[in-house]
């Protein structure tokens, strides 16, 4: 009884924690998924006050249903025509950054970790991509404008999908003998576009019958568990159920502003459901960076630095992505702080046992480093966001910038020190 009193009374204090740490995050802006993540790695890999063990088949489950609401409140707040014109962008942006961040780990790896061409690419393949959990609430907190955010969602979210299809696919060749890059790029694709299909068909439907599922008592979680019924079917039948979450938060976000669908007379989220939702996000999201950090396993400090060494490349290598596949429509204040964004978690995370499972002889090796460059990317990205939105590091940024946005002057509000009286 004792431990059990033991665990409640730390939940009720790490969720004040939590809503400390957001209060601090909008001050500083320094994310508070790194406040979280350092929690977790004092409680676990430091102290080793709690393991991941205590939460058994809960905590990978638990993860999973934190990255599909994320996604879903995330596209929520997406406008279609916004989406639109940025849906080029994002294809080209997101596809040189997951390529970039193949061919420099692939290069690191094999030429600093010592590790053969294959299981380098490997490795380059599991981190390659942004992670949404941490990208999503970000973006809301630094209050990009509309299309560096649904940029920035679309490439995140695409990147777990590319992660997860190559890393598989360079598994299977591993296992039978041969790569079929075909295979591989057709069911990236066919993930994307049975995915998407799948969440805007649920959508268009769950706007038709939201109405009477008001009248049922107690049925607010009855959209979230809708959207975790897609997240399974989706998954079931070999596609990307996180690309089917995002997929129906934007049109159920936008569905009075489908042309042609009016006409049937769909219902959209009030502002109360849409609160609510919120208000689970960030409860979800609070509990997702602590497992995190406590699921954290780096047994040789030298994983650490390899961890550090990759992120550090990830960052330096994100300017010039940026650059060459942004759009000088957006601020410099906002390009610069997507120069900032290189968190990986995860998608990263669940991809890196599988090679140990399987036998490859580099698979620890493969696991360790992956949960340095996890930790590593946030933590860096943490410092990043901060430095160029809050100290002089910002201005350097942005002279890497000038001339975009057409002359829109970012606000004072946006780039000034908080008031001190908040």
């Amino acid at each position: 009884m004792q431990t059990i009193a033991t665990v409640v009374a730390f939940i009720g204090a790490l969720v004040f924690l939590a809503h400390l740490l957001a209060g601090i995050a909008e001050r500083t802006r320094i994310p508070d998924a790194f406040f979280l993540l350092i929690v977790g790695l004092l409680l676990g890999p430091v102290f080793h006050r709690v393991s991941p063990q205590s939460f058994g088949a809960v905590g990978p489950a638990f993860t999973t249903i934190a990255l599909i609401l994320i996604l879903f409140e995330g596209g929520l707040e997406l406008r279609l025509d916004v989406l639109w014109r940025s849906l080029r962008a994002s294809i080209v942006f997101s596809g040189l950054s997951f390529a970039a961040s193949l061919a420099i780990v692939g290069f690191l790896g094999w030429r600093f970790l010592h590790l053969p061409p294959f299981a380098a690419l490997l490795l380059g393949a599991m981190v390659g991509g942004a992670s949404p959990t941490v990208v999503i609430p970000l973006t809301r907190q630094l209050h990009l404008e509309h299309e560096p955010a649904a940029l920035l969602a679309l490439e995140s979210a695409s990147g777990d999908v590319l992660a997860i299809a190559i890393t598989l696919g360079l598994l299977d060749a591993y296992r039978f003998g041969g790569l079929h890059a075909g295979h591989v790029a057709l069911h990236v694709l066919f993930s994307f576009l049975v995915a998407t299909m799948v969440g805007i068909a649920g959508a268009l439907f769950w706007s038709l019958v939201l109405q009477r599922v008001r009248t049922i008592q107690n049925a607010m979680f009855t959209t979230p568990a809708f959207v975790f019924l897609l997240f399974g079917l989706v998954e079931v039948i070999g596609f990307s159920g996180a690309i089917a979450a995002l997929a129906f938060g934007v049109t159920i976000g936008n569905i009075e502003n489908i042309g042609v669908w009016r006409l049937f007379g769909p219902i959209a989220l009030n502002q109360t459901e849409k609160d609510f939702f919120s208000e689970i996000v960030f409860l979800l999201k609070t509990f997702f960076f602590v497992y995190i950090g406590l699921s954290i396993e780096v047994h040789d400090w030298r994983w650490l630095a390899a961890g550090g060494a990759i992120a550090a490349a990830f960052l330096a290598a994100r300017v010039p992505i940026v650059r060459f596949a942004g759009s000088r429509c957006w601020t410099a204040r906002d390009a610069s702080l997507i120069g900032t964004m290189v968190p990986r978690g995860l998608a990263a995370a669940a991809l890196a046992g599988i090679p140990l499972q399987m036998g490859l002889p580099q698979g620890a090796t493969l696991e360790n480093v992956t949960y340095a460059v996890i930790v590593s990317s946030i933590v860096l990205t943490s410092v990043a966001v901060f430095l160029v939105d809050r100290t002089s590091v910002g201005t350097l940024y942005r002279r890497l910038f000038a001339g975009w946005g057409g002359g829109k002057a970012v606000s004072a509000a946006a780039g000034a020190m908080p008031d001190a009286s908040l």
